[in-house]
């Protein structure tokens, strides 16, 4: 496992990929919905402890197992993430043109945090969503409007937005070039 992966959700899509699981499999021995383990998976909420020991039984492994998987990072004074080196992240089946690249994650006593990259390609479609955590963009390159609740904001290269996630909110490229810009999810 790359070492750079510090996400529950993401620990937990990637034994369930590697035993060849389907989601709503593990959502249903679970207990939960499949659209919470989704959300889960792909960072969108962290789970409840309960909830997190149901997923690890229904993945038929050991809370050691899970936990020996998790990487240790108590030694590094620091990390350095290479082009290329960031893991392609699918966060909404139904989202077409909504690229993500998680850069890195950190989990906390009491909260944590994750970066990611978002390649928004042109006409990109998808719902509004929400996440339980704060948000932050930056747009690096090309502009699009962002859209919360019924409000519409334009962001253009070298803009920052900051929201809370729990607002329903999606991004819309309407231009002809790509739009990149970094995303930092603040969980609470």
């Amino acid at each position: 496992m790359d070492d750079y992966i510090l996400n529950v959700g993401a620990n937990l899509k990637l034994l369930r990929k590697d035993r060849n699981l389907t989601l709503s499999k593990v959502a249903h021995k679970a207990g939960v919905t499949a659209g919470l383990l989704s959300k889960i998976e792909n960072g969108r909420t962290i789970p409840s402890l309960p909830v997190l020991f149901n997923l690890i039984n229904a993945l038929d492994i050991t809370l050691k197992e899970y936990l020996d998987r998790l990487p240790s990072s108590q030694s590094q004074k620091f990390f350095v993430f290479k082009q290329g080196t960031q893991t392609s992240i699918s966060k909404e089946d139904e989202a077409k043109g909504f690229n993500y690249f998680r850069i890195f994650g950190k989990q906390l006593p009491t909260n944590s945090f994750e970066f990611a990259l978002l390649e928004l390609e042109p006409n990109a479609k998808r719902g509004h969503v929400t996440t339980d955590a704060f948000e932050l963009k930056h747009i690096l390159e090309g502009s699009c409007d962002y859209l919360i609740e019924d409000e519409v904001i334009t962001l253009e290269q070298g803009d920052t937005l900051f929201f809370d996630g729990r607002i329903p909110h999606v991004p819309r490229n309407n231009a002809t070039t790509l739009c990149k810009m970094l995303i930092v999810y603040f969980y609470y």
